[in-house]
């Protein structure tokens, strides 16, 4: 096979294994095999793009650009944080974290979610994939803004089976407030990716996204529990 075929086989196959991973196969495993079956499979996926010739630059894991992406990273993620200080010290905004996934966990769920399932099954999965060895494989075989466009439509559609998943546990599980709540998740997230690339290109580490997804999804975690807990007593 000729490189070009090569690479274009390597970005249909990757392209084929993110599109099916999180609607098709993750539903199906036990609750307890998520964080472990997605940090192998983001193992794996490195070492197949560095054995195809991928550098670590490419990847967005080259150790001199840790710095920066931790510069970047780490002042978006601040951000983020004030964010959702702010939607929980204000009573006309804390409705807006509510989230029956959350609401109910014990403490120790709660620790294990924030710990262990967020920062390894879903931030390292997802930061590997799509932010590292999705980019360079896609921009190999189109051009730069129709590779872009690619990968964030798929991170859209990465989001389907969770998002019918939370919208079913809040109680939005028929008619058109489904349609348009699943319409309207697979649109933001697909945003959120060409937001993480910039900011992945940008900081050139994979760490900057990797921060404020981090921050992102724990911090929403905490605060759609802390907003529970309030609205209890």
């Amino acid at each position: 096979m000729s490189a070009r075929g090569s690479d274009v086989g390597w970005a249909a196959g990757l392209t084929l294994l993110l599109a099916a991973w999180n609607d098709l196969l993750v539903p199906r495993l036990p609750r307890r095999a998520y964080a472990p079956a997605n940090a192998t499979a983001a193992v794996a996926l490195l070492a197949a793009a560095r054995a195809r010739g991928t550098s670590w630059s490419e990847l967005g894991l080259d150790p001199r650009r840790l710095a920066s992406g931790a510069r970047y990273g780490g002042t978006c993620a601040a951000v983020v944080g004030a964010g959702y200080a702010a939607a929980l010290a204000l009573p006309a905004l804390r409705p807006l974290l509510a989230d029956a996934r959350v609401t109910g966990l014990g403490r120790r769920e709660l620790a294990e979610r924030v710990l262990v399932r967020i920062p390894v099954g879903t931030v390292l999965w997802e930061e590997v994939a799509f932010r590292g060895v999705l980019p360079p494989a896609l921009h190999r075989v189109l051009p730069r803004r129709a590779a872009d466009a690619a990968a964030a439509a798929l991170f859209g559609l990465w989001h389907v089976a969770p998002t019918l998943e939370g919208l079913a546990l809040n109680g939005v599980g028929t008619g058109p407030a489904r349609r348009a709540g699943l319409v309207a998740a697979c649109l933001g997230t697909a945003a959120v990716d060409v937001l993480f690339t910039g900011l992945r290109r940008r900081s050139g580490s994979l760490l900057a996204p990797a921060l404020v997804h981090l921050a992102a999804n724990d911090l929403g975690t905490v605060a759609a529990a802390a907003a529970g807990r309030r609205d209890r007593e």
